[in-house]
Order: C-alpha cells, then sequence, then structure tokens
C-alpha cells in the first residue's frame, strides 16, 4: 500500500487507499452497534404491525442504513484504527448507540433526541472526510459540495420532523431519506476513493448482520413456549434465512466484488459501487428485515392466519430481497436473472393469500418455494457455479 508524504499521525489520515485489507475488527466492533438498530426497526414495525408502522420502520431503517453507508465509505478512505480516526468511531458508536434506544419513540416522544443523535453520527463523516482529503482535492471537493448539504439537509429535516405529527411528519421522514440519498446523483461522483474488496467485503458482512436479525426474531418470537409447531417453524425460518444467505454468498457476492475490483478507478469505479452497493443493498436489507418480523409474528402465532401487513412481511420481504437481486445483477453485467424475477413475481401474487392460511403453512411454501429456486439454480447452472467458485472466473451462471 502507497503512502503520502509524510509520517506519524498525517500518514493515517490522508486519503490512503486500502488495497488489499481486510475489514479491521474496529470496523466489525462498530457494526455490532448496528446489530441493535435493525433489531430496534423490527421491534418498531412488531409493536404497530400495520401499514403506517412498516412504513415507519422502513423509513427509520433508511435513514440508519445511509449513516453506516457513509461509514463504508469513510473506512475504505482512512486506516479507522489509528489515531484520532480510533476515537470518532468510537464516539459514533456511542450516538449510534443513543440512536437505537429511539428507534422505538423515533416517531414520538423521542423524535429530537433521534434527530440530534443522528445528526452526531452524521457529522462526524465529512469532519474525518475532510481530515482526510488534505491531499486529495478531488475528495475534500466532493465532500463539501456533496456529502455536507446533503446531511445538513437530511439531519434538519428530521429535527423539523421531530414537531410535526401523523403525515406531515411522514412526509418530512421521507423527503430526509430521499434528499440526503440523492446528494450522490446530484453532485457527482469523480472525486470519492474506494477500496474494492474491503468495500464488498463490508456490505457483505452487513448483510450477515441483518439474516442474523431473522434469527434473533425466531428466538424472540418463542418467548411464549416452545411446542411441536415453534419447533417446525424455527426450522423452517433457518431454512429460509440459509436460502437468501446462499442467494448472496454463493455466487453473487463473489461476482459482483470482481467486477467492482476491474471497473475503472474514478467515476465508473465510484458509480457501481453507489448503485450496486449503497443503494441496492437497501432493499435487500430491507427485504431481510421485513422477513424477520414475519418470522417474528410466526413464530408466536404458528397456528393463527398473519394480518395483511405481517403477511406482506413475511412473504414479500422475500420478493423485494430477490427483486434487489434483480436489479443488482442487471446494474452489474446487463442481464437479467429471470428464474429470480419469476419467483419474486410468483411471492407477491401469494401475498393476498399469506393471511389466509396458518402463519406456519405460509411460512412452509415460502421457504419450500426458496428451497426450489436454490436447487434449480444449483443444477441447471453447475458448471458456471463451479467455474466462479473455483476457477476465478467473473461470469456468472446464466
Amino acid at each position: 500500500m502507497a503512502a503520502p508524504a509524510g509520517g506519524g499521525q498525517g500518514r493515517r489520515l490522508n486519503a490512503v487507499l486500502r488495497e488489499g485489507e481486510q475489514v479491521t475488527p474496529l470496523e466489525l466492533f462498530f457494526d455490532l452497534v448496528f446489530v441493535l438498530a435493525i433489531t430496534q426497526c423490527t421491534a418498531l414495525m412488531a409493536a404497530d404491525p400495520s401499514w403506517p408502522g412498516l412504513a415507519k420502520g422502513i423509513l427509520v431503517l433508511g435513514m440508519l442504513w445511509w449513516a453506516w453507508v457513509g461509514y463504508a465509505w469513510l473506512t475504505s478512505v482512512v486506516d479507522p484504527e489509528e489515531g484520532v480516526v480510533r476515537i470518532a468511531i468510537f464516539g459514533a458508536m456511542a450516538a449510534l448507540l443513543v440512536v437505537s434506544l429511539c428507534v422505538p419513540q423515533a416517531f414520538d416522544d423521542l423524535g429530537l433526541t433521534f434527530a440530534v443523535a443522528y445528526g452526531l453520527v452524521r457529522a462526524g463523516q465529512p469532519a474525518l472526510f475532510l481530515v482526510a482529503s488534505r491531499d486529495a482535492p478531488a475528495l475534500r471537493h466532493s465532500v463539501w459540495v456533496g456529502l455536507v448539504p446533503s446531511t445538513a439537509v437530511g439531519v434538519g429535516l428530521l429535527v423539523v420532523a421531530s414537531f410535526s405529527h401523523g403525515a406531515a411528519q411522514g412526509a418530512l421522514w421521507a423527503a430526509a431519506l430521499a434528499l440526503d440519498m440523492l446528494g450522490p446523483f446530484l453532485f457527482g461522483s469523480e472525486g470519492w476513493k474506494l477500496v474494492p474488496h474491503h468495500f464488498a467485503e463490508r456490505h457483505g458482512l452487513i448483510l450477515i448482520i441483518a439474516l442474523g436479525e431473522s434469527i434473533v426474531a425466531i428466538g424472540v418470537g418463542a418467548k411464549a413456549g416452545v411446542d411441536s409447531g415453534v419447533i417446525t417453524a424455527a426450522i423452517l425460518g433457518t431454512l429460509l434465512a440459509a436460502t437468501m444467505w446462499w442467494a448472496y454468498f454463493d455466487v453473487v457476492a463473489l461476482v459482483a466484488e470482481r467486477r467492482l475490483s476491474s471497473a475503472a478507478v474514478g467515476k465508473e469505479q465510484n458509480e457501481l459501487a453507489r448503485d450496486s452497493y449503497s443503494f441496492l443493498h437497501f432493499p435487500m436489507v430491507a427485504g431481510v428485515v421485513l422477513v424477520a418480523l414475519g418470522l417474528k409474528q410466526t413464530i408466536a402465532h404458528v397456528d393463527q392466519p398473519l394480518q395483511p401487513e405481517t403477511a406482506f412481511a413475511l412473504v414479500g420481504g422475500v420478493a423485494i430481497y430477490l427483486l434487489a437481486h434483480v436489479a443488482f445483477r442487471y446494474r452489474n453485467i446487463r442481464t437479467i436473472n429471470k428464474q429470480r424475477l419469476l419467483m419474486s413475481v410468483v411471492l407477491l401474487a401469494l401475498v393476498p393469500v399469506g393471511d389466509e392460511l396458518d402463519a406456519l403453512a405460509t411460512l412452509a411454501v415460502v421457504a419450500g418455494l426458496m428451497v426450489a429456486l436454490i436447487t434449480y439454480e444449483a443444477i441447471r447452472y453447475a458448471d458456471g457455479r463451479a467455474r466462479v467458485r473455483h476457477e476465478a472466473g467473473d461470469e456468472p451462471p446464466s
């Protein structure tokens, strides 16, 4: 790894690409706080399993996701375990913990506390980027014209929303998220920097964390007791989570990381990272969180039908996850995974039936369909899969 001119602490804080480096222990430690944030989003929706409740949960998740994304980009520029950066990461963790504690009341009494703590989490990103970009004028320009104003607008709208109620409050939250995420589109992408392997690995790990929430949801839902129905649901839920893991990590993650690494450094690579990871991984994580909500309600009421909203969470959450995969593949190689697109359509068509069957039966159908999809892909594209996994090929199975 090439080092910039200078030494000591300056060497650690300049905009240095971390080529070849793995995700550091401190980054993993930081992500563990995000586990609580995801759990709290699921709890927020479980406490109000209505359409407005689901919308609130996704809005909160979106804001938290965008905060996490900023640190994923940041730690592809700076070494997070040295000097002032390490202290700043610890400070961001403390602020994120406060944000997570506020999530259940983010639209009520703790709205302002949420907004202020969230603002502190976000403030660390441009501050550290500016320190790190002393010898990188293009990066500094991108921070000043893109990240700083979009962050300020997003946080400001959350503060205003804390004094609002009902539809107006929801609209302010939606505007905050939309305007914040539009920043990378409106202000260009040429000046940013990243390390492809690190960036891809970081997003893969956060997806594992989200999938872990679906396992946690099984345990939370089973607090009333363990019987044959709960055991069956737990097995099916684990099977469903395993198929979702397989759908991403068996081939997709490998191909995407290689594509990102082979993209031309600068605008092309930055925009591929922005679209494939910063944006398209959000519906993947959102789909997993919705599935976690559905699993939690299924385990708690195995012999009763799910409500329409939680049926959508369970069945539609898997569909959203697969649709994000379809978009992810298209953005990377401009082809469409037809079988995953078809399965998404089938699952969306089953959503209205999800609140007619017992929850356990609905879960069995969804898990069975996902097992069928993964089995079909593994057999139908066995040669291509082996080539990608064992011969470093960069072309995914068709």
